[in-house]
């Protein structure tokens, strides 16, 4: 298969909402591929500009490359072309390398390469990293800048200067000034993406630095309200923003803060929620307890 032009990967996936699907495992920790399947089919009802594939929300962090493979197959073969599949990507380079040949070999459209595991490290070091993990793909390229693994402008116009496939950044790190001075310097080269959790509570403030895209978990399971808000952003009604902030995401955030780790553990809750279960978390993670999923059903009910 041949990957999707670079550029033309930075168009798609800066043009609309993008969702984070979650990895669905059975009841032993397996991967799940029917219902998976059958989750990647809904959410593509609701139009997406994007999915990501075995991401941050898909527990990329707890997938062998086997599964890993296997999940962003999947993801490609029921997308069928009619959006990106952006692949997780992470760990150190070697590694990382792998991870993005086996996401090309699956037939994504691109990669999001997350931070190298644990390490903290030099800005050279990391410009090394991202250099030498674009130039193991064909695929087009979005760095995610957060946790151990934050670039400058200066780092940035670098490494675009030195790989024509990078092309998306995208920002988990809350830097204002930084995302300022990142967007002033480069402008229309890449495309800017919010990554922060949960992404819906900065989605107006960025938009006026040039980040018109986020990548929603609350897509997973309230599809029509994640769009419906992201709407709302793009023609910048403050207004009906910051009610559905009071009235959801907020509320959302608050359940969300009472555990490390459940960003991504209180989607599949959510999934729970609705009827639509994926299964449990894989360790490390923990699941919410009884009165977290109780309360976190009850805010939903007023959403569907």
């Amino acid at each position: 298969m041949t990957p999707m032009p670079a550029d033309e990967f930075a168009k798609k996936i800066g043009a609309g909402l993008l969702s984070f699907p979650v990895t669905h495992f059975t009841g032993g920790y397996e991967f799940d591929e029917g219902p998976y399947r059958e989750h990647i089919e809904w959410l593509l009802m609701h139009q997406p500009a994007g999915l990501f594939a075995a991401g941050g929300t898909g527990e990329f962090f707890s997938l062998t490359l086997e599964e890993f493979s296997r999940v962003v197959s999947a993801a490609v073969q029921q997308t069928g072309g009619r959006v990106p599949v952006v692949a997780g990507c992470g760990y150190g380079t070697a590694i990382a390398k792998q991870f993005a040949r086996a996401a090309e070999t699956a037939g994504a459209d691109g990669i999001l390469l997350l931070p190298p595991y644990l390490l903290n490290s030099e800005p050279a070091g990391i410009v090394a990293h991202v250099e030498a993990v674009c130039a193991s793909t064909g695929l087009g390229v979005i760095f995610y800048n957060r946790d151990n693994a934050i670039l400058n402008e200066d780092a940035l116009e670098r490494l675009c200067a030195r790989c024509p496939n990078l092309v998306g950044f995208k920002d988990g790190y809350g830097d204002i000034e930084l995302m300022t001075r990142i967007y002033a310097r480069l402008g229309d080269r890449l495309t800017y993406v919010g990554g922060l959790p949960t992404a819906e509570t900065f989605a107006l403030p960025y938009l006026e630095m040039g980040v018109t895209t986020y990548s929603s978990a609350i897509f997973n399971f309230l599809p029509q309200f994640a769009q419906n808000f992201y709407a709302a952003v793009r023609r910048r009604d403050h207004d009906e923003v910051f009610k559905q902030l009071r009235e959801f995401v907020l509320p959302y955030i608050a359940i969300r803060n009472r555990r490390k780790g459940y960003a991504v553990s209180i989607v599949k809750a959510g999934m729970r929620a609705i009827g639509r279960p994926a299964g449990p978390v894989r360790t490390p993670l923990v699941d919410l307890d009884e009165s977290e999923t109780d309360a976190l059903t009850k805010l939903i009910a007023g959403r569907s």
